[in-house]
């Protein structure tokens, strides 16, 4: 007797630590939605059927993962235009590292994102990046 034993690609998924959990509440509390890495999500507006757009306030990054989120749709920077003055960035007291601070954050494998008030961001993710780390 022969036998075989498949393994899905979502089971791999899951496995290969690739992934992150977006929560709609602090704590890792409410509705939630999983993505398996390596994936972007320009918007958030049906995913899994549903409007997540602005709705994430908690994160879990799996252990192989890597999290950007972004305050706009496309992954696009708020402040992208002003960049293309530096003497007006300058005069105003605004460095490029300011700029990437205020639109969007960038999580580790394995972090565990309490609550995205922290960082300024409650429920402002709008686009959503998920990299695989070694």
């Amino acid at each position: 007797v022969v036998m075989l034993f498949a393994q899905s690609p979502a089971a791999f998924a899951k496995d290969s630590g690739c992934w992150a959990e977006f929560y709609e509440f602090a704590q890792m509390i409410g509705d939630k939605f999983r993505v398996e890495g390596p994936a972007k999500l320009p918007n958030l507006k049906n995913v899994e059927g549903e409007n997540w757009d602005s709705r994430i306030d908690s994160i879990v990054v799996g252990p192989k993962a890597e999290v950007t989120v972004y305050e706009n749709i496309n992954f696009k920077l708020t402040l992208t235009e002003m960049a293309k003055y530096p003497v007006l960035m300058r005069s105003l007291g605004i460095s490029e590292k300011d700029i990437k601070q205020d639109s969007e954050l960038i999580f580790t494998s394995g972090e565990m994102v309490r609550h995205l008030g922290q960082y300024n961001f409650h429920k402002k993710t709008k686009s959503l990046k998920v990299d695989c780390t070694q």
